[in-house]
């Protein structure tokens, strides 16, 4: 099996602390929200309606394969300046069903590279679900399951939110627990509706917890479209996710994403304030970097130049698939995240 070597003289240049040449192998991992990624074909059991062929948005297969290939296109350049497969793994939020994640990684961009995914059917309302596409060069899928968000009273209209879906599976030797998350909006209000996402986030806590209680230095990535800021308090009370790497504690949780937030970067805009709601928090077992298994390195924003908006009301935003009803071939209203991982090789 072979992978992508990295020379540290590359990837630490000016860092006096890895003085002698060093060989990694790097891992890249990422999540996106793919954006109402639905198919054309009506559910009666979800509220698809707005995105079949007979809808105001025309929503035909012509629409459909071209979605496609525009995500398929995002995916495909994620992390190849760094490793050129690409992903190990990511998250995925907005997929109707497996028959989209099906179509998506069997585009003519991404066949080569033998994708598979996790995928299991949420109570969503709007038949939403999140999902986990993987590399099997790179990641080794042990185990997976839906994990249910109860939402308290009167925090969302909608009774039911999307599952957490957890993956268990193996990193080139390192045992790596994945939670991906799309968690409750913020329609209503985002004081209304900050109750959902904290129930959200207690979900994943109480898992992460029954994991360090047993092994605190056990490698946890928890990812997804938050609908919160990093200083938002389900991330900074409920996760008790640090925004610097002195503060987290042995079995704690790490926040790359806070600078970023604090000078303005961010991944979905709106009324032209950018909001930083897709991340990828960390356990502080990928901090040391000392170690023999994978390490943190850094965290990316993929915001190429072709994913930006040029003209219109959403100038410099991301190029969103729709304006309105009308086709806009977009990509999607959010950028992906990413990040590089690291392991020392002989």
């Amino acid at each position: 099996m072979k992978y992508s070597l990295l020379s540290l003289a590359i990837l630490f240049t000016g860092l006096n602390l890895f003085a002698q040449k060093q060989n990694y192998r790097a891992a890249i991992v990422g999540f996106y929200n793919l954006e109402n990624f639905y198919d054309t074909v009506d559910n009666p059991m979800v509220n698809d309606e707005e995105f079949l062929p007979n809808s105001p948005r025309q929503y035909n297969s012509r629409i459909y394969l071209d979605k496609v290939n525009r995500l398929a296109t995002v995916i495909s350049q994620i992390g190849t300046d760094i490793n050129p497969d690409g992903i190990a793994f990511m998250g995925v939020a907005e997929i109707e069903n497996d028959t989209v994640l099906t179509d998506l990684i069997n585009n003519n961009l991404l066949k080569s590279r033998r994708l598979k995914f996790e995928h299991y059917d949420s109570p969503d309302k709007r038949g939403v679900d999140v999902g986990f596409i993987y590399n099997p060069k790179y990641f080794t899928v042990l185990s997976s399951a839906p994990f249910f968000v109860p939402l308290p009273s009167g925090s969302k209209d909608a009774y039911f939110t999307r599952d957490v879906l957890y993956v268990k599976g193996i990193l080139d030797g390192d045992t790596i627990h994945v939670f991906v998350n799309h968690w409750p909006s913020r329609s209503g209000g985002e004081e209304r509706s900050a109750p959902g996402r904290a129930a959200a986030a207690g979900v994943v806590k109480a898992r992460v917890d029954s994991l360090m209680a047993i092994n605190p230095d056990t490698k946890v990535l928890i990812m997804g479209d938050l609908n919160d800021d990093p200083i938002s308090p389900s991330l900074t009370k409920v996760l008790n996710a640090k925004g610097k790497i002195k503060d987290v504690a042995k079995g704690g949780l790490y926040n790359p994403w806070v600078d970023f937030y604090k000078k303005g970067i961010g991944t979905s805009p709106y009324q032209d304030a950018w909001g930083l709601f897709d991340q990828i928090v960390m356990s502080e077992a990928f901090l040391d970097r000392n170690q023999k298994g994978y390490f943190y390195l850094n965290a990316h924003i993929f915001n190429k130049d072709f994913l930006v908006e040029k003209v219109g009301k959403y100038r410099n935003y991301s190029k969103r698939t729709w304006s309105g009803i009308t086709y806009n071939y977009g990509y999607s209203d959010h950028f992906a995240v990413f990040l590089t991982l690291l392991k020392k090789v002989d």
